[in-house]
């Protein structure tokens, strides 16, 4: 764990009780400071591991007695509304932070690489961990993905924290200078929280703006957001702003063509590095995150050999395109990680056949930006309550069964995998 000193003796609200509230308290308790515990849902009001923190209604405390209110990054701050106690907390003039701004505080010597991005932080973030553990580097990977920030080990200066962020993350955390910044792309997503695209892609560029440029930034240029906030932060005339790109040359980046990965950071003689026969790393998708990792492996001194080396053993993430069996010559993927239409897009065009098992709850706009690869899909497969409007866009373009059940999906894709010629 990361202790929390910087409000010793001094009262702080934590709202939200989920896996990264309860780590922020833990590590506020550890560090000296009063902490009082809400959750809208009452049954997260008691843990038994919080014992050194007091439950309190934020809705009638007094915020002027209070240091910060850490909010959970599920909660909104300002779209569609902030919360109650998070207006209450800013009528008083008490901060509004996250478990990211409390570990930014708390750690003071080891190197911090935060990956952000629409789309592939998950892999990306885990794929940096991976190569700097083969190289036999001092790594702890969390954030968003997996173990909070806060529950990590202090690291010394030969350490680097790898951390998944998202916006909301990013949002609560105004003091956060990383090392090395990731931006992998942008597309449109949360927008809910966020009000318009336009303050989606401020708060994910503000975590290269906090850098003040300081630090290294790794910024993909395959989408035309985010090839213009790498011009701005080139235009400002940065030392280190590498770019990363899929299909084309990116000069002085790093690149993939035709599954070849081109590391032309340095003096460009680096020799290619071949991902085509790497399964966790199958699709277009993939050898983007693969080119942000070995770019930022390579500002943290890792040579592009070793880099090369170590992304053929990396095993991949669960439910990212992710390997589950080949029965009777029947490949089985899990993709139920690709929540939005950008993510399924990636996968949709990486093979040319697909048994298509898609559904559960739509996010706004639904899968219409897909129809470009409506001619990979064999047959569709809809489950849950999306099942219907996505029956509605697939058509006549697309055959597909409303299933109902993922385990009904599974049974009918795989019968008529084994049984239809061509399947």
């Amino acid at each position: 764990m990361i202790e929390v000193h910087a409000y010793q003796d001094k009262s702080v609200a934590v709202l939200g009780l989920g896996r990264t509230g309860l780590s922020a308290a833990r590590a506020l308790a550890v560090g000296g400071a009063e902490v009082l515990l809400w959750d809208d849902n009452p049954a997260s009001r008691h843990s038994p591991d919080l014992a050194a923190c007091s439950v309190a209604d934020l809705l009638t405390v007094d915020f002027t007695d209070l240091a910060a209110l850490v909010l959970s990054p599920g909660i909104p701050l300002t779209h569609p509304e902030p919360h109650p106690v998070v207006r209450r907390a800013h009528a008083a003039g008490c901060p509004v932070v996250g478990d990211i701004e409390l570990f930014a505080g708390a750690v003071r010597q080891a190197s911090v690489v935060g990956v952000t991005g629409t789309n592939g932080k998950s892999t990306t973030t885990s794929l940096i961990g991976h190569i700097l553990e083969q190289c036999g580097r001092k790594v702890a990977v969390g954030g968003n993905l997996g173990t909070p920030a806060l529950d990590l080990p202090m690291l010394g200066a030969d350490g680097v924290y790898v951390l998944e962020l998202s916006s909301f993350q990013i949002d609560l955390s105004p003091s956060l200078v990383c090392d090395v910044a990731v931006l992998l792309n942008l597309s449109p997503d949360h927008l809910d929280r966020h009000g318009n695209m336009a303050g989606y892609i401020a708060v994910k560029q503000r975590l290269l703006d906090q850098q003040s440029g300081t630090g290294a930034a790794v910024i993909g240029v395959d989408d035309d957001a985010s090839r213009a906030i790498f011009e701005s932060q080139r235009a400002k005339l940065r030392e280190q702003v590498i770019p990363v790109g899929v299909g084309h040359a990116v000069e002085g980046g790093v690149y993939v063509l035709d599954g070849v990965l081109y590391d032309k950071i340095s003096d460009g003689s680096a020799a290619p590095i071949d991902l085509r026969g790497i399964n966790s790393l199958l699709g277009a998708h993939n050898w983007q995150n693969a080119s942000a990792a070995v770019a930022v492996v390579r500002l943290l001194g890792v040579s592009s050999e070793q880099a090369g080396a170590a992304l053929a053993s990396f095993p991949g993430l669960p439910h990212r395109m992710e390997m589950i069996a080949d029965i009777d010559g029947v490949r089985f993927v899990n993709d139920s990680k690709a929540t939005n239409a950008n993510a399924t897009a990636r996968a949709l065009e990486t093979f040319d056949r697909i048994h298509w098992i898609a559904g559960g709850v739509a996010k706004e706009g639904g899968i219409t930006s897909l129809a470009g690869y409506f001619p990979h899909i064999a047959h569709a497969y809809l489950i849950g309550e999306a099942a219907t409007a996505f029956a509605g866009t697939l058509g006549e373009q697309v055959p597909h069964t409303v299933c109902g059940t993922l385990e009904r999906a599974l049974a009918a894709a795989f019968e008529r995998c084994r049984h239809e010629p061509g399947n």
